[in-house]
């Protein structure tokens, strides 16, 4: 199970040991704990374990080689426990327990709460009463009932370094200032198209540099990206891309902007943001596969968001403003196969959870 720090990882695995009592968790970052595992001892494995039917390995990232030591216990009949293993970073956890674990195992995505989580928990009116808050503070766990200089305390506590502990120990950064600097230009050019070179020139490093740590904040779970779709029709844009944060507080926070929805300039770009990241927690969550993609021609068409299943379309638009206006661009419905077309705006949020 793979999500951010501070999306309740742990907290999920403490509900689920109270409907399981055969389950016990177990803290990777606890040297005592990291120790056991990393000696590969089987012995000394199993009477850690004790006879707990089901052993959760919380942050399991933190320790070397990961993959080929639970395979070790999964193939091990003498200890015969099921294995849930959580990971702030992908690039450690996913990589290293990849192969070893092919056919083994099933993975989980956790982001901060979704649309549907809150709803479930305040009911719908509160909820569409949150939604400017939601916008600026986003919807981690820990933040979503402060009051407001809370949640500004928090956010920015989270966005300078803690949610990229990962990043810092992997990459083992002595300027944090050059992570800092990429992601507020990300931030600025949300829902615009991302040049690779442009970010080389902000941050003054190279285009490699620029990749690798691009790379490094999707795998642990701060930033995502929407590549271009294209079937190579002589306007359409090819290999672009654009980049969104799961969550739209820790965006505002590397901005260092609280202000609300009706001061902001950059409301068109919050609000395609919050869109798209909750549309990817309802698809992963309902767990639906589709091919994500934006769509945008040289002359100025475009379609925010896409959703391609067995070749067929869902294209979707988000509008701040309820007055505006949308329809799929022709130059899109007469090549493709479109299933479903929808305008997103404050007054239909409820199409974000429909999977």
């Amino acid at each position: 199970m793979y999500g951010a720090r501070q999306t309740g990882k742990s907290t999920l695995l403490e509900m689920l040991t109270k409907l399981n009592p055969g389950m016990k968790i177990f803290n990777c970052e606890n040297p005592v704990v990291a120790d056991v595992l990393s000696e590969r001892n089987l012995i000394k494995i199993r009477g850690m374990f004790d006879d707990h039917q089901i052993i959760a390995l919380d942050e399991a990232q933190v320790i070397p080689e990961i993959g080929s030591i639970l395979k070790l216990i999964y193939d091990d009949k003498e200890t015969n426990v099921q294995l849930l293993v959580t990971g702030s970073s992908s690039f450690e956890l996913s990589n290293s327990a990849g192969e070893p674990l092919t056919g083994r195992n099933i993975t989980f995505r956790l982001y901060p709460l979704s649309l549907s989580e809150i709803k479930k928990e305040k009911g719908w009116l509160e909820t569409i009463e949150m939604l400017d808050k939601l916008l600026i503070y986003g919807s981690y766990p820990g933040v979503l009932d402060l009051p407001d200089n809370e949640k500004r305390q928090k956010l920015l506590s989270l966005g300078s370094d803690y949610l990229f502990k990962d990043i810092f120990k992997f990459e083992s950064l002595k300027n944090p200032s050059l992570l800092r600097k990429l992601l507020k230009a990300l931030a600025i050019q949300t829902g615009n198209l991302v040049s690779v070179n442009e970010l080389a020139q902000i941050t003054g490093v190279s285009t490699i540099t620029v990749e690798r740590y691009l790379d490094l904040l999707e795998k642990t779970f701060v930033i995502f990206s929407l590549g271009s779709f294209s079937s190579n029709l002589r306007n359409e844009l090819k290999k672009s891309k654009k980049y969104y944060f799961h969550d739209n507080g820790i965006r505002n926070a590397v901005l260092n902007n609280f202000s609300n929805p009706d001061q902001r300039n950059d409301i068109g770009a919050l609000w395609e943001n919050y869109c798209i990241s909750e549309r990817v927690k309802t698809l992963e969550y309902s767990r639906e596969n589709p091919n994500l993609y934006f769509w945008r021609t040289y002359d100025g068409a475009e379609i925010d968001l896409l959703e391609e299943k067995d070749g067929a379309f869902t294209a979707w638009e988000f509008k701040w403003s309820k007055r505006k206006k949308a329809k799929l661009p022709n130059g899109f419905s007469e090549n493709y196969k479109v299933k479903d077309f929808r305008l997103v705006n404050p007054g239909n949020i409820d199409l974000l959870a429909d999977p």
